[in-house]
């Protein structure tokens, strides 16, 4: 009966993934399959000497620690207060969802609009209330703002996520328990901490795996944006590896950054599952 998945799983995760280990290993050209040879670790040496990885590598860094952190704590906080009782929540669970249901690409169109130093939304009612004075702010041209700002878009458009996944869990949480808790006295954070967060712990596990693993291969709304600049400023991984690959023509080299790109990620969830069971356990 398992024949069928396995036979899935092998075709759609195993084989690009042996093929792209393989290309890793290969000097590859599209314009010139004929001439793909195999050159060993020659791409993961010289990628580890290139300025442009240990700019990207840091920048993904930031970029999906940086992001999920803030997803999961508003998304928290967000999650508390649909779970309240008022009038109009449907309506407004409802439109929380909109970012998170809007195309990445229309988001980036959107928000190239608002952050537009001349044209933008922004300015101008950053204008208009007298936080800015003299020249406008480059949003998305400035090395130092680039990065913070499409973080900001990405942490606006990933907080519903994190906010329905959460709220469905505290829907599953037994009235009993909070009733019980209230009558034996416990504040609200008391509730919160020692009844609500370990019934929903799963998942908000599986719920942050899953967000760090999209957010360090997202780079749909920083291509649109900034396209890893200024100066490598939003460079990322998966950004450099398309760059490399498409613009560069370097398949070789591309496919070496995915495959420690992959690494890196397979590290990081193994090491935090570990950290959860340990928690768990004691």
């Amino acid at each position: 009966m398992l024949a069928p998945a396995l036979a899935i799983v092998a075709g759609f995760i195993l084989n690009p993934a042996i093929n792209a280990i393989y290309v890793s290993l290969t000097d590859t050209n599209l314009l010139n399959l004929s001439a793909q040879k195999f050159v060993g670790l020659d791409n993961f040496i010289s990628l580890f000497g290139r300025d442009d990885f240990r700019e990207s590598l840091r920048n993904s860094a930031v970029w999906t620690f940086g992001n999920v952190a803030f997803q999961l704590i508003i998304g928290m906080i967000g999650a508390l207060v649909l779970n309240a009782r008022f009038r109009g929540r449907g309506v407004i669970r409802g439109v929380v969802l909109l970012p998170w249901a809007t195309p990445s690409v229309l988001v980036a169109l959107m928000w190239l609009w608002i952050l537009d130093p001349t044209l933008g939304l922004l300015n101008h009612v950053l204008q208009a209330i007298g936080l800015e004075q003299g020249k406008p702010i480059a949003w998305l041209s400035d090395q130092h703002l680039a990065l913070p700002t499409l973080m900001g878009i990405d942490i606006w458009q990933g907080i519903p996520f994190f906010a329905v996944m959460i709220l469905a869990a505290l829907q599953g949480v037994p009235n009993e328990l909070l009733e019980s808790a209230k009558i034996d006295g416990a504040s609200a954070w008391q509730t919160y901490w020692r009844v609500i967060l370990p019934l929903i712990m799963p998942t908000v596990l599986i719920t942050v795996i899953l967000r760090l693993i999209w957010t360090a291969n997202y780079f749909d709304l920083i291509l649109v944006l900034t396209n890893g600049g200024p100066a490598n400023a939003t460079l990322t991984l998966p950004l450099n590896s398309y760059i490399t690959s498409y613009k560069g023509g370097d398949f070789g080299g591309g496919a070496a950054l995915g495959v420690v790109q992959a690494i890196l990620l397979a590290v990081l969830v193994a090491f935090y599952m570990r950290r959860v069971r340990k928690s768990e356990i004691a």
